[in-house]
């Protein structure tokens, strides 16, 4: 017969999944390697699993893996044969002699967190590395629940995380956020891996399910953490925006056998107000941040802004989304855009101008493949009359 988990061990499973991310990050400052972070993180929880049921949860437990994994750290610098060169990079901070109940400055655990974000998602690492370092380290997945959400083996992405840390270790890639050019263009990569999460959830590629909503809430909860870490950037804020109009569309897109919903014949009033009005304030914060034309994410969630504030699917406002779309693909230029501004071109003017926009892109290798392309162009004959076609 199973075991049932004992009330310690249930609250350190729940405390470790939500701190965990900040304990390897502060870590990882110390030692400047995430691997190694992540094991001094592990043995905290070992130490926990050891303790607590004898002694009871503590009153702060996150302090307590905290502190135990930081004292772990501590230890090891001081083993390594450069400890005196380590113990001057890190100063003061290595000085702990006794447990304190508090992380001594949260802001420097935001700022180690910020440096965790931008270290996973390092363009040294593969895009299939980022997403499984990334969801390991910062969503709090386990291996094995990675695997499950992308329907590959566990040993596959057991073999991308230890690749991805030993690259980052190979490297010397610096546990740090970068600053002017290289802090855009990384942000720029940041961005797309929290994307990519949510995409996989939203639209799933593979496997027998239409959606995963476990995905989307971890891209979620990231992209709400990145928003918290990073308050003067107007495309995090553009992003976190974007997924919550799109994850407030969530429960109306499938219908109970699975089979997807149109957006036409959706049930609006499942839509989650609640995540819609977050939607609202969080693009308005990346208006008020911007400093000059809106970037690609605050774009993608003006649009999908449209969808969400119209109650019904006939007060959609088409000749916004396709004024949003053109300035999408003047901002990004990507055939895919442009065959969504043709949808929008179509509903705000017609299907005429709309099959100009599809037929230019009948030669564009990027959508050879894409079963939308002939499926658009379907639809707008149809809507012409010309049904031979």
């Amino acid at each position: 017969m199973q075991q049932q988990p004992t009330e310690p061990t249930r609250a350190l499973e729940a405390v470790f999944r939500i701190e965990s991310p900040r304990v390897v990050a502060a870590v990882a400052r110390i030692v400047r390697d995430v691997g190694i972070a992540e094991e001094l993180t592990q043995d905290a929880l070992v130490a926990a699993l050891e303790q607590w049921p004898r002694d009871g949860v503590p009153d702060n437990p996150g302090a307590w893996l905290m502190t135990t994994a930081r004292h772990r750290a501590v230890d090891l610098v001081r083993r390594r044969e450069n400890y005196a060169r380590k113990l001057a990079e890190i100063g003061r901070s290595l000085r702990t002699t006794s447990v304190v109940e508090e992380p001594s400055a949260p802001d420097d655990i935001d700022d180690d967190l910020l440096r965790l974000v931008f270290t996973t998602c390092h363009p040294v690492l593969s895009a299939e590395a980022r997403t499984a370092l990334t969801l390991r380290l910062l969503g709090g997945l386990t291996t094995a629940e990675i695997a499950r959400a992308y329907l590959v083996p566990e040993a596959t992405i057991a073999q991308r995380i230890v690749r991805a840390k030993r690259t980052l270790a190979t490297k010397n890639v610096a546990f740090e956020v970068p600053y002017g050019p290289d802090r855009e263009a990384r942000l720029g990569s940041v961005l797309d891996v929290i994307y990519l999460i949510f995409n996989e959830g939203y639209a799933a590629t593979a496997g027998d399910d239409w959606l995963r909503p476990g995905l989307c809430e971890d891209a979620l909860r990231l992209a709400r953490l990145l928003a918290g870490l990073m308050p003067k950037e107007p495309e995090v804020h553009g992003l976190a925006a974007l997924l919550e109009f799109q994850t407030s569309r969530a429960a109306a897109r499938t219908a109970p056998d699975g089979t997807p919903i149109l957006l036409r014949d959706q049930n609006r009033r499942r839509w989650n107000r609640l995540l819609i009005r977050r939607g609202v304030d969080a693009l308005a914060r990346a208006d008020a941040a911007a400093a000059g034309a809106p970037g690609p994410y605050a774009l993608q969630a003006a649009i999908a802004a449209c969808h969400a504030l119209a109650y019904t699917y006939e007060e959609t406002d088409w000749s916004a989304i396709a004024t949003l779309y053109g300035l999408l693909a003047a901002r990004s230029p990507s055939p895919v855009v442009e065959l969504n501004r043709a949808v929008a071109v179509s509903m705000a003017q017609g299907p005429a101008p709309a099959l100009e926009i599809v037929d230019a892109l009948a030669a564009e290798p990027a959508l050879r493949e894409y079963h939308l392309l002939p499926s658009v162009r379907g639809d707008l004959l149809a809507r012409l009359g010309r049904t031979q076609e």
